[in-house]
């Protein structure tokens, strides 16, 4: 697979009841791209993942909540798992951890259950995007429209609905997160260059159409 996200650090939040395939299976997408991934939790050591209704593995911690920033990562993906995003949008620290990726435009992906932290942290009004087909009414009371696709993809936005998702998940993860680093890097030069005090130099400045002319 082409190293499209070398270099680039993904934050994957999640605690006890996340599926685990939902997980895992992205997660190993992104890694094999060349993102650096941290699995993030409100606990420290490890979580419990399940397979649906039984256990599965437990799952390394590689920071807490409380240790990192948003402002650390590139993009961050929300596992499902109905128990994991039900406790997690309980926690203040978690929610605001989500809400100031969507503030910062930066990509972010959801599947399952995992678009409750959307909800939860006010990013969803305005919004086209899929899910558990449980979280339907959740999703349109908060602003936002539900649709019935495997994935949706709105600007910096992905979202999923279920396990059998996952092969199309991952690829347009790995696809729209590339795209999305890379365009909001863009837009952050074009901030510097033209700071919003600043109006842009005119054509003439710049020497493009319209710049003068000698005779």
């Amino acid at each position: 697979m082409e190293l499209g996200l070398k270099g680039n650090k993904v934050a994957i939040l999640a605690t006890d009841g996340v599926e685990q395939v939902e997980l895992v299976e992205p997660r190993k997408a992104l890694d094999a791209a060349g993102a650096v991934t941290h699995l993030i939790s409100p606990k420290p050591g490890t979580i419990q993942a399940v397979n649906h209704d039984e256990k599965g593995d437990e799952l390394p911690v590689d920071r807490t909540l409380s240790e990192v920033r948003a402002s650390d990562y590139d993009a961050l993906l929300l596992p499902g798992g109905v128990k994991n995003p039900d406790t997690l949008r309980m926690d203040q620290q978690a929610v605001q951890f989500v809400r100031e990726f969507m503030l910062a435009e930066k990509p972010v992906a959801a599947i399952c259950h995992g678009p409750w932290l959307l909800v939860e942290a006010g990013a969803v009004s305005g919004r086209t995007l899929t899910s558990y087909p449980s979280l339907k009414t959740d999703i349109r009371n908060a602003g936002g429209q539900w649709v019935d696709h495997p994935v949706q993809i709105d600007d910096r936005l992905i979202t999923s609905r279920k396990p059998d998702d996952i092969p199309a998940f991952s690829a347009a993860i790995v696809k729209q997160f590339a795209k999305g680093i890379e365009d909001r890097r863009i837009d952050e030069v074009g901030e510097q260059s033209f700071p919003a005090s600043d109006p842009p130099p005119s054509p003439t400045a710049i020497g493009g159409e319209g710049a003068a002319r000698s005779s």
